[in-house]
C-alpha cells in the first residue's frame, strides 16, 4: 500500500477528472477491497456481505443508507470502514433541533481580522456518518442533498469542495415512527444502496461476545488502506469495461420498474446500478461487468428508489418489484 507523505504535499495532487491519478492493476484493487473487508471483520461479526457492499459502494463513488432496528452494529460498521482506510471520519448526530449549519459549516466574525472566517461543518471528512437520520426534519436533511450530489457545499453563496474520497453513511432506525421523520424519495435516490444488517445468529453472537465483552476491537483496530489506495481503486473501477449487453440489460430492468410501479427507477438510479456492478466486477477481481454483477448489486440499489403505491407511497416492498424483475427480464 502506498503511504501519506508527512509533508503534505500530496494534497498538491489533482484528484478529479479522468486520468487525473493512477488506476490500480484490477488484482491490486481486488487485494485491497478484501483487504479492508478483512479487518472490517474483525468488528462486525458476519455481515459478510453487507461489509463487501460498503466498499464497493465507497470505490463506485456512491452513499449509502443501512435502515435497521437499533443496537446491531450500523454506526460501529462506519467507523470500523474509516479507521480500516485511514480517512478522516467525521459524524452528525441528526436529532429534531438540527440546523443545516450544523451540517455544512457557518462564517463567523473574527474580530481580530475584522472579517467573516468559514468555520467547515462536519460533512467536510472523508466518510460522514449521517447517525439516525430520519429523526431531523427535511430542512436538515436537505443539507446533504448537494453535498452527496455534486461534492460539494455552499454557504452564504460560497460553494467550497469536499474533500475527496467522500462518503455519506446514514444510518436510520427502522422503529419508532411517531418520532422520525420518513426520508423524501428524491433523498432516498441519492444513496446508491440500501443496507440492513440484522441480528446475528447465535454462534455470531458469542464470538461478538468474545471480542468485545471487556474492550472493544474497534480501539485497536489499524489502517490497512489509505487515502491515496482509495482514490486508485476509484480510478480501477472507474475504467471497468461495461459492454453494450449489459447496459441494455440494465435499462430494461429499470424500465419493468417504471412499467410496474406508481414511480420506478430513475436514470440516476440506474447509473447507480452500472457503477456499483462496475465495482462490484473489481472486487471480483475482473475487469469488465457480467449480467451477474448486475444481478449480485440490483436489491440493494434498485429497492429503495420504488414507490409501489398511489400517490408515490411505498406501500409495497420495492424489493419485491425488483425480484420480479430479475426472473423476468432475459439476459439478451
Amino acid at each position: 500500500m502506498t503511504g501519506i507523505d508527512s509533508t503534505g504535499l500530496e494534497e498538491e495532487e489533482p484528484t478529479h477528472g479522468p486520468g487525473s491519478i493512477d488506476a490500480l492493476p484490477v488484482d491490486d484493487a481486488a487485494s485491497l477491497c478484501a483487504a479492508v473487508e478483512r479487518n472490517v471483520a474483525e468488528v462486525i461479526v458476519g455481515n459478510e456481505g453487507v461489509i463487501r457492499s460498503v466498499v464497493t459502494t465507497m470505490l463506485a463513488r456512491g452513499h449509502i443508507l443501512i435502515e435497521d432496528v437499533p443496537g446491531v452494529g450500523k454506526t460501529m460498521l462506519t467507523r470500523a470502514i474509516a479507521r480500516s482506510i485511514d480517512c478522516e471520519f467525521s459524524r452528525v448526530q441528526f436529532t429534531p433541533d438540527l440546523l443545516p449549519s450544523d451540517i455544512t459549516g457557518v462564517n463567523v466574525f473574527n474580530q481580530q481580522t475584522r472579517d467573516f472566517e468559514f468555520q467547515p461543518g462536519p460533512v467536510f471528512g472523508n466518510v460522514v456518518l449521517a447517525d439516525e437520520i430520519n429523526r431531523a426534519p427535511p430542512k436538515a436533511q436537505s443539507a446533504l442533498l448537494e453535498a452527496m450530489e455534486e461534492s460539494q457545499v455552499t454557504v452564504d453563496g460560497e460553494t467550497r469542495p469536499l474533500p475527496t474520497p467522500f462518503t455519506v453513511i446514514a444510518t436510520q432506525n427502522a422503529v419508532e415512527p411517531n418520532q422520525t421523520y420518513e426520508l423524501p424519495l428524491a433523498e432516498l435516490d441519492r444513496f446508491m444502496t440500501k443496507l440492513s444488517l440484522g441480528y446475528p445468529d447465535p454462534e455470531e453472537e458469542t464470538a461478538l461476545l468474545d471480542r468485545a465483552a471487556a474492550h472493544h476491537p474497534i480501539e485497536e483496530l489499524e489502517p490497512v488502506a489509505d487515502r491515496r489506495d482509495v482514490l486508485r481503486a476509484r480510478e480501477t473501477v472507474a475504467e471497468t469495461t461495461v459492454r453494450e449487453p449489459i447496459r441494455e440489460y440494465a435499462a430494461r430492468l429499470a424500465a419493468y420498474t417504471r412499467d410496474h410501479a406508481e414511480i420506478g427507477v430513475s436514470p440516476r438510479g440506474t447509473i447507480a446500478l452500472v457503477r456499483a456492478a462496475m465495482a462490484h466486477a473489481v472486487a471480483e477481481g475482473r475487469g469488465y461487468v457480467t449480467p451477474e454483477d448486475v444481478q449480485a448489486v440490483a436489491p440493494e440499489t434498485l429497492a429503495h428508489r420504488i414507490a409501489t403505491g398511489a400517490g408515490g407511497h411505498r406501500d409495497t416492498p420495492g424489493a419485491e418489484l425488483v425480484a420480479d424483475a430479475l426472473s423476468t427480464v432475459p439476459v439478451e
